[in-house]
């Protein structure tokens, strides 16, 4: 039987919490070690979670060098992720970051030196990606032959407080990575411009722009829009959002929660049949391990995820200097 791998997390709040609760519910993971600035606050998370024995500590260096982990689960602030993870590379471990890998490319381009430097993987947790819904929605759209068009509507009203309200573009930075990474996902294309309009309506709570309007031209024509508000109560979509692929031979949507369904050209309807996939952060987990132990590269690995972020970096820009931008433009500005 194969031992479980020793994982340290640096990050105990709400996101850390439902980290340590993914991590007690897999037989193939251990906690060894839980690491935030606030040891009062990640002894209580991890007490919480039923962890009584392992290491708690506010200097990720010294557990580090005590811990004895096999690898390190990052869920720290985006600002922090670069100073945490090339550490923990460079003690050798293998590192799963929460997503954005950055807030900026050329921030995400240093941690994937750094990974490429010490030989370890550094994979993108985009969660998102693990939904037995989506699954069936990808074994839909291969029926649909050749994609033209993607949509994705996003419209939710969550109430974080926290470094979220404060964050100049909160969609585009914190949420609307997810559905930009699905784009490429779904249709297997790079994103070659970005044009985008971004926004806060007058009752908004954030301080920033919590609604955008973006679209994209993929390799092959293909066009994908997101239209999405963290500040739209009532009738709101699924936190994956609400999917329409059209291609020549008919056309796939998913609502984000339930079986997807599509019509093709000869008027024949599908339903997508669900399985049983691990989900959400679980399913990162799952492929994290997996990879760490027979060596293969995830598509999330950062090397990979950094166009995704490219997508957001480009959508920012296009939005405050009100012009179409090449995805080439900013992962070229990286040094």
């Amino acid at each position: 039987m194969t031992e479980p791998l020793r994982l340290l997390q640096v990050g105990a709040g709400q996101m850390g919490r439902a980290w340590l609760a993914a991590i007690r519910a897999d037989p193939d993971v251990e906690l060894v070690a839980l690491v935030d600035l606030d040891a009062g606050l990640a002894r209580t998370a991890a007490g919480d979670h039923g962890y009584r024995d392992v290491l708690v500590g506010p200097d990720l260096t010294a557990v580090l060098a005590e811990a004895r982990a096999d690898a390190m689960v990052n869920v720290t602030i985006p600002e922090a992720h670069r100073a945490t993870t090339i550490p923990a590379l460079a003690a050798g471990l293998p590192v799963l970051c929460e997503k954005p890998i950055a807030p900026t490319v050329a921030e995400a381009r240093a941690m994937v030196d750094a990974a490429e430097r010490h030989g370890r993987l550094l994979m993108v947790s985009q969660s998102r990606r693990y939904s037995p819904g989506l699954a069936a929605f990808r074994r839909l759209i291969a029926r649909i032959g050749p994609i033209g068009t993607v949509t994705c509507q996003f419209f939710r009203a969550p109430r974080f407080g926290g470094f979220r309200e404060e964050m100049a573009d909160p969609l585009l930075l914190d949420m609307a990575i997810h559905q930009f990474d699905l784009a490429r996902l779904l249709t297997g294309a790079d994103p070659l411009t970005a044009g985008c309009d971004a926004y806060n309506p007058p009752w908004s709570w954030y301080a920033g722009n919590a609604a955008a309007e973006a679209t994209f031209v993929l390799a092959g024509g293909i066009r994908f829009t997101f239209s999405g508000s963290w500040c739209a109560p009532g009738l709101e979509t699924s936190w994956n959002g609400a999917w329409r692929v059209s291609g020549a031979g008919g056309t796939a949507v998913w609502d984000g929660d339930h079986a997807p369904a599509a019509q093709l050209a000869d008027g024949t309807v599908l339903t997508g049949e669900v399985g049983a996939e691990p989900e959400g952060i679980a399913g990162s987990l799952t492929e994290f391990v997996r990879c760490v132990r027979d060596g293969r590269r995830p598509d999330s690995a950062a090397a990979r995820n950094i166009v995704s972020l490219a997508m957001v970096e480009a959508a920012v820009r296009s939005a405050a200097e009100h012009r179409i931008v090449a995805i080439a433009e900013v992962l070229g500005a990286a040094p």
